[in-house]
């Protein structure tokens, strides 16, 4: 949730049971900082910051959080090359760096990042081993589904041979206010090294059960955390 997903607003969501928490995305190099100028332009919120004090500013949101609560902190990325990414997996406080395979916006798609990735298994594979390979933290891969001309299960393939921990799936369904779980049953049954963490339309606890009942290792929620709050507990679960 660019713009949003800050060391306070995760602070917030802790005590609702979560045991990671996600900073970003943000735009890890110049060009991707570039292209979302012309995003904030037009009204969406998005990360203002330079490439170069990403870094820093990395190391300090995630020490907030260290800092008060006993949970790990993943940072969602866009880049159009894998060594920003890399770099910020060597700050000690991030636990999990996520390759954004996800943003469709097209001011980002249109230089190869986000799930523009998607589109291109080879360029995906590539960098992916190449975080996964050099990274100090643990790797996820943020990725959506039903997109037409993606094959989901090549890509989960792809990147589980790829050495990734973590496929965070947004099954998202084009045209429904739910979230497609034969799609997530689907992937979850390739998949023989990462877990899975299913994303879309959780809203409550029978919502993130059906999540983990058609596969999910673990689920992941945005927009019912948009205020900052929940209306359930996910240590329920």
């Amino acid at each position: 949730m660019a713009g949003i997903s800050n060391a306070r607003f995760c602070l917030k969501l802790i005590p609702y049971g979560f045991n990671m928490v996600t900073l970003g995305g943000y735009n890890a190099d110049k060009p991707t900082v570039r292209a979302a100028k012309k995003i904030i332009e037009r009204g969406r919120l998005e990360f203002d910051f330079s490439a170069d004090e990403l870094p820093t500013i990395i190391q300090e949101e995630a020490s907030l959080i260290k800092n008060n609560a006993d949970v790990m902190v993943s940072v969602n990325l866009r880049s159009v090359s894998p060594d920003p990414v890399i770099e910020i997996s060597r700050i000690k406080e991030v636990d999990v760096v996520e390759i954004n395979a996800h943003c469709r916006q097209e001011e980002l798609t249109s230089i190869g990042c986000g799930q523009a990735l998607l589109m291109n298994p080879e360029r995906l594979e590539d960098f992916t081993k190449e975080v996964a390979k050099k990274s100090d933290s643990k790797v996820s891969v943020k990725i959506r589904g039903n997109i037409p001309g993606v094959d989901e299960l090549e890509i989960a393939k792809v990147l589980d041979n790829s050495g990734v921990d973590y496929i965070h799936l947004d099954a998202m369904k084009p045209g429904f206010n739910y979230a497609d779980l034969k799609l997530v049953n689907r992937v979850s049954k390739v998949i023989e090294h990462a877990a899975l963490i299913g994303n879309n339309s959780i809203r409550d606890l029978e919502s993130a059960r059906r999540m983990l009942n058609a596969g999910a290792d673990g689920i992941s929620i945005a927009r019912a955390a948009m205020n900052g709050k929940l209306s359930f507990n996910l240590s329920l679960l």
